[in-house]
């Protein structure tokens, strides 16, 4: 490669110390580090709490009254359609914002594209708690929120994977599913501690607390500094080496600060030895489509594990399994779902990526298949009082599932994705792949109604065949990315490392002038084939 060929003297010293086993020890879990983590999260914490609220509205008197349709009997019920819309806008506008949200990242810069998405999700919840009869109105408003909801959700898990340490990176960027699980959580609590008032105040103050959340979110971010990738890009190399060292507890003159700045400009000049980056080449670049369509497929498959089906319309599934206060239910299921996403960080730093999303999958496989099952051919749908037993098994069965998707596939998912792609494609690639999970949230939102009504727990077996899918995407298609710079996974994926064996993978075999950027599929041919042991180097000054 060209820029290898001029530059083969720092070439040959950044790949050397980026191989250094003893490079991520150096590094502490620092305040400024877990603040950051914690800060950007809130992003994920606006999206669990939005999802998480809608499933109770339904149920309460006022909504009902101001937005369902009058029957005969002068009750307020919603069309299957009616609802659909009301919980799948969101969706819509967040695979719209998803969308943007890459471009918006690389001209903005992330902290500030976080910022102004979180300006949306405020103008998007005025305009719900601002309906008073029109349900298209409030429906408008989750369009908008969904827009700010669905940026965010692309450039938090970005912002946490760029400026994070690779010691707990892992860990930081799977907090964003904690921090959903926690808004999800907190949003049962609202709602249960309001549904019983009669005025619109049952609604509204749970609606309302969403303008607080995405303005802390807005402000608090503009305290942190810029992603260190995105500001040497941009030629503030000062500014990213400050900043490494500060996240990681160094001086900015540490070898460790030297050692990650020395891969940042290596990956950087590779990128720029090529023609400018085009949108298409996130499909034709050298050896990106793979991981592009990999990453839309991790992404979807959180989606189709079912987790959303409990949390979108669980008031509604077990009020039909004879339970007279199904609030109740939903925060049992939500304390389970944050309590295991406690559990999920642990397995995030200590376990296998490849090996936690296969167990997991493996799990929710079989607590699906109980679910269909059970609900279908032993409870009583008529009556359920009738088959206490059925309903039981349903509900256990239930936080089974959650305690395997939160431990799972509901963190790793944000991880693995984010740890995907290199600096130049990174930004339109994760909005692609993050906008299929909000279309397959979308589609489930929306149609979920109408399927149960048709095949009723049989739709379990749907999600059942799903899991076992991605069981076997994951055995032959993820690579092993636990305690790897995002630099290193790169050229896993560029070399085209087997995933199976990919966890003893070690990089000091590569060839010391090996083209990891994928421009020149000999050079990455010969680099499989020839192992070469790296004779230790010093950096030499310029």
């Amino acid at each position: 490669m060209p820029f290898l060929k001029r530059r083969e003297r720092e070439a040959q010293n950044a790949a050397e110390l980026e191989k250094r086993p003893s490079a991520d020890t150096e590094q502490r879990v620092t305040f400024m580090a877990v603040y950051l983590g914690l800060v950007a999260s809130i992003g994920g914490f606006m999206f669990g709490y939005v999802s998480g609220q809608i499933s109770g509205f339904f149920a309460m008197e006022d909504f009902a009254s101001r937005f369902g349709e009058r029957q005969a009997d002068g009750s307020f019920l919603f069309s299957a359609a009616r609802q659909g819309a009301i919980v799948g806008l969101l969706c819509i506008g967040a695979l719209f914002g998803s969308l943007i949200a890459g471009k918006m990242a690389d001209s903005l810069g992330r902290r500030l594209a976080i910022s102004v998405s979180a300006l949306f999700c405020c103008i998007g919840t005025i305009i719900e708690i601002s309906s008073s009869h029109a349900w298209y109105q409030f429906a408008i408003g989750r369009l908008v929120n969904g827009l700010g909801i669905g940026a965010l959700s692309v450039t938090v898990p970005m912002y946490q994977s760029e400026s994070s340490p690779a010691i707990i990176r892992g860990v930081l960027v799977a907090s964003y599913q904690l921090f959903i699980t926690l808004g999800i959580w907190t949003a049962e609590m609202v709602n249960y501690g309001t549904h019983e008032m009669s005025s619109s105040a049952s609604w509204r103050i749970p609606n309302g607390l969403s303008f607080l959340w995405a303005l802390i979110l807005g402000a608090g971010i503009l305290l942190l500094p810029e992603s260190p990738r995105f500001a040497y890009r941009m030629g503030r190399e000062e500014e990213a080496r400050n900043t490494i060292a500060k996240l990681a507890g160094l001086s900015p003159e540490a070898p460790v600060v030297s050692n990650q700045i020395s891969e940042i400009r290596v990956k950087l000049n590779e990128e720029k030895a090529g023609a400018q980056t085009a949108w298409h080449e996130i499909f034709t670049g050298p050896r990106i489509f793979y991981r592009t369509i990999l990453g839309i497929t991790l992404q979807a498959g959180q989606q189709l594990t079912g987790a959303n089906f409990f949390f979108y319309y669980g008031t509604t599934v077990f009020s039909a399994t004879g339970l007279k206060d199904s609030y109740v239910t939903q925060i049992i299921l939500g304390s389970v779902n944050v309590g295991c996403t406690f559990g999920g960080l642990y397995v995030v730093q200590k376990c296998g990526r490849r090996s936690a999303l296969m167990a997991g999958a493996a799990w929710m496989f079989m607590c699906f298949m109980v679910f269909a099952f059970v609900g279908h051919f032993v409870l009583d749908q008529t009556n359920p009082m009738n088959t206490p037993t059925a309903g039981n098994i349903l509900i256990v069965f239930s936080c089974l599932f959650i305690v395997a998707f939160a431990t799972t596939w509901g963190p790793l998912v944000w991880a693995v994705v984010a740890e995907l792609y290199p600096a130049r494609y990174r930004a339109p690639c994760m909005a692609l792949a993050t906008s299929s999970n909000w279309l397959w949230n979308f589609l489930m939102s929306f149609f979920t109604r109408f399927i149960t009504g048709a095949i009723d727990y049989l739709y379990g077996l749907v999600f059942a065949g799903c899991c076992a899918a991605l069981i076997a995407i994951v055995f032959f298609c993820v690579i092993e990315s636990k305690d790897r710079s995002l630099e290193e996974i790169d050229t896993m994926y560029v070399l085209g490392v087997n995933p199976i064996t990919s966890a003893k993978w070690d990089g000091s075999k590569l060839p010391m002038s090996a083209d990891t950027s994928g421009r020149n599929s000999n050079e990455v041919e010969a680099a499989r084939a020839v192992s070469v042991e790296r004779v230790p180097t010093k950096t030499v000054p310029e």
